[in-house]
């Protein structure tokens, strides 16, 4: 298993090979459908489903927001649930403006894949990925709890693994069937919220007594205190809201700025007018106790027994709706990282039956299951976890929106987020995040634990080419004296190494400048598992080949040995149609095509071109 090494110390293998220089001019674009990097069975979801599915999980907060933030700001609880509201406000633009101008799932890991680089987005979307963990379990659990209170022989723990299985079973099916689930679990609870609204005013109003004697209770450690750690204790409150723009691709156009709305009125609404109403329905005393079934209480105080319970099957039904939530988001954030090889391409295969990603969402149940097994059902712990791992990716959604405008200021957009806007929502999170580290700090142990599980998986897959030369270099070493043992087993190694590597990157360039070129090149060589570029220039009779182009390329290819360069000249009009064309001619998947940032002349929107990545 020996080979003579290159002079650079490299081995031979490792050698690209020098590029070639290639004209295609034949290609013809007539009656050409152009595909989707995602999944090509769509099922496009209207303004409703959409809103269902992500409102859901944000409106649950509901449910426990209230007793969290006032067992921090006591009174003052309906301010900071209002502050919160106008933070949640100005992100309403942050994710619009992102949303317009990159409408492709993954949220977070999208904005940041493109405009900084695949690790870093990786990172964020381990984050993410915690995230919808922590929400399914907990709002599993949750929705448990509450049935128990309904019922007193149900096995919470049991029922909980069966709630996830179902949802799990859903998604299979599909995210058609899932939404007009959503849906129904959505007006039930908003029509719930509102009558307990109505009857708990009426009340508060008829007796006003218990509200002054609560308004009258000092904080404990003064109005700042109260309402920095209030306001921190209420972020959880907006959590959901990042939903959306995980399953951006399966909503219709113009749909994705109507959730945001339609998230943002729910809780602007709901979370301080409920808390408000707390305060007069229950002593201050109870309230700060944070019981788990707050607004079943507020039911029973406004109308009787009957809305308690009628509250108390709300809470069932809108948390597992929460659960639906995670499932939908987690399967278009997954699948999008495993296109781009963050994760391993097994989860895309789709059933042929419904055409859904089943293993993605079978190893999700998986996941939530073994959490269950792990913890015995005492799923507390993962509540630090999904405390830093949502703020942390919303904090990051607004870097992402800062580097869109300065990295990609001549993408277009049809919204824009002003920048003291982005900033003042920026340090929101950001104090948000520090206020609940410093309530809990264990927290900080116990999501360092689950990160870097989850970011593990992740790095194992940019890892899997030095790991593999490891893996060839040990065994060159142990099995020396079984050559011919040894040379299977290394050709088999080399030739997988080769297979990862050999997935060709094109890069569509409009002219010949060398930096512009160099910067491609070294993109690739930083963020991509591959020896091989394909630069391709889109030329007609107006517009001819640059007459430099071959001869810088050439140059570069040079300058690079470990990554060949090819060049090829295409005749025509650089249209989403050439670009399918292409994909299918070069065999080069559309998320593996690369283009310079558009300027606002450029005559197609960016998610009409299939997939196609801003690198520069």
């Amino acid at each position: 298993m020996t080979s003579t090494p290159t002079p650079d110390g490299s081995e031979p293998w490792e050698f690209a090979g020098w590029g070639e220089a290639q004209r295609i001019a034949d290609l013809d674009t007539t009656g050409v459908e152009v595909g989707h990097l995602d999944q090509s069975h769509k099922h496009l979801l209207g303004p409703w489903a959409s809103t269902a599915i992500c409102g859901n999980d944000i409106t649950s907060s509901c449910l426990y927001v209230s007793a969290l933030c006032a067992a921090q700001a006591g009174v003052w609880a309906p301010v900071a649930l209002a502050i919160v509201a106008s933070v949640l406000y100005l992100f309403r633009r942050v994710y619009a403006e992102v949303g317009s101008a990159l409408p492709l799932n993954g949220g977070t890991y999208t904005v940041l894949l493109n405009t900084t680089n695949k690790k870093l987005a990786a990172a964020a979307a381990c984050l993410t990925l915690l995230s919808y963990v922590a929400t399914a379990v907990i709002s599993a659990g949750e929705a448990m709890h509450y049935a128990h209170n309904l019922w007193h022989g149900l096995n919470v723990f049991w029922s909980t693994i069966a709630l996830l299985g179902l949802f799990a079973l859903l998604n299979i099916v599909g995210i058609t069937e899932s939404a007009v689930v959503a849906l129904g679990i959505f007006v039930f609870h908003i029509l719930t919220l509102t009558v307990l609204v109505v009857t708990g005013t009426i009340a508060v109003v008829s007796d006003p007594s218990l509200l002054s004697a609560n308004w009258h209770v000092p904080p404990t450690h003064g109005i700042g205190h109260a309402l920095f750690f209030g306001f921190a204790a209420a972020m959880l409150g907006i959590s959901g809201f990042e939903s959306s723009a995980n399953f951006i691709e399966e909503q219709e156009q113009g749909v994705f700025t109507k959730t945001l709305r339609n998230m943002w009125l729910a809780v602007a609404f709901f979370n301080p007018v409920i808390s408000l109403l707390s305060l007069g329905l229950l002593p201050l005393a109870e309230i700060e106790q944070v019981p788990p079934d707050l607004l079943a209480q507020m039911g029973e105080r406004s109308w009787g027994h009957v809305l308690g319970l009628w509250v108390s099957l709300d809470a069932v039904l809108v948390l597992s709706g929460a659960v639906l939530t995670s499932f939908v988001g987690v399967t278009g954030l997954m699948r999008r990282m495993s296109l781009d090889r963050c994760l391993p391409q097994f989860l895309l295969v789709e059933n042929r039956w419904r055409h859904t990603n089943h293993w993605i969402i079978l190893g999700f149940f998986a996941v939530c299951c073994s959490i269950m097994v792990a913890t015995s059902g005492e799923v507390e712990i993962l509540a630090g976890v999904y405390t830093i791992s949502f703020l942390s990716v919303m904090a990051l959604f607004a870097v992402g929106n800062m580097l869109l405008k300065s990295k990609r200021a001549r993408l277009p957009r049809a919204e824009r987020a002003t920048w003291p806007a982005v900033v003042a929502g920026f340090v929101a999170v950001l104090l948000g995040l520090v206020g609940n580290i410093l309530l809990d700090p264990e927290t900080v142990r116990v999501f360092a634990t689950y990160f870097v599980g989850a970011g593990a998986i992740v790095g194992l897959m940019f890892l899997r080419i030095e790991l593999l030369k490891v893996l060839l270099f040990v065994l060159r070493a142990v099995v020396e004296r079984i050559q011919s043992v040894s040379d299977a087993v290394g050709n088999g190694v080399r030739g997988l190494i080769e297979r990862i590597n050999g997935r060709v990157i094109v890069y569509f360039t409009k002219g010949d400048d060398p930096a512009e070129l160099n910067r491609a090149a070294l993109y690739v060589l930083e963020n991509e598992q591959t020896n091989r570029l394909k630069v391709v220039h889109v030329y007609d009779a107006e517009n001819p080949v640059p007459p430099h182009l071959a001869e810088h390329l050439a140059d570069i290819d040079r300058l690079y040995p470990q990554l060949r360069i090819d060049f090829v000249a295409v005749e025509g009009a650089f249209t989403p149609a050439v670009i399918e064309l292409l994909s299918r001619r070069l065999d080069v998947p559309k998320n593996y095509m690369f283009i310079g940032t558009p300027g606002d002349s450029f005559p197609h929107r960016i998610e009409t071109l299939g997939g196609v990545r801003v690198i520069l």
